[in-house]
């Protein structure tokens, strides 16, 4: 992560949780209008974090799309998938990732981008605490008893991704 990019989020904590998120939908919003218009090539991560149990983490973001989906995030310049996977559940969930691994990679287009997504499933130790910032709500669900509105695609490879931890 640049420099900026670390003020920026530096200066970006010190705001209350709903002007943050009201900052997160807005730059949400630029940043579709910048992909559609420049479509340059990104890449991410998706973490399907099973507790002890078995079960899924998801969780519901405070902008884009309001399904439930795996966390994760950007990967930030040539940052390696497993930890920008730990990176970003610690920094969202605070939670842990134990024996991570890349089940699969997936190219989609996000908003004109060509997107590069890596699945990242593990452990989740610790219990998962919403940032309230970039993450609203957070849940462990079983395999067979997946939440309705999930995100695009996910109710058909989520089962497959599962078995590969």
């Amino acid at each position: 992560m640049s420099g900026l990019q670390h003020r920026i989020e530096a200066l970006l904590g010190l705001l209350p949780p709903v002007l943050h998120r009201m900052a997160l939908r807005r730059a949400h919003g630029l940043r579709k209008l910048w992909w559609t218009w420049r479509k340059p090539q990104v890449a991410g991560v998706r973490i399907l974090a099973l507790d002890s149990e078995g079960r899924v983490l998801l969780v519901r973001h405070s902008y884009g799309p309001t399904c439930w989906m795996p966390p994760g995030g950007g990967l930030h310049g040539d940052e390696d998938p497993i930890p920008a996977a730990a990176r970003e559940l610690s920094e969202e969930l605070g939670c842990t990732l134990d024996a991570p691994r890349v089940a699969a990679v997936m190219l989609d287009s996000l908003h004109g981008a060509g997107n590069r997504v890596h699945v990242v499933v593990g452990w989740c130790q610790g219990d998962p605490a919403p940032d309230l910032r970039e993450i609203t709500h957070a849940g462990f669900f079983a395999p067979d008893a997946l939440p309705e509105d999930l995100g695009k695609g996910l109710a058909r490879n989520l089962p497959l991704w599962i078995k590969e931890a």
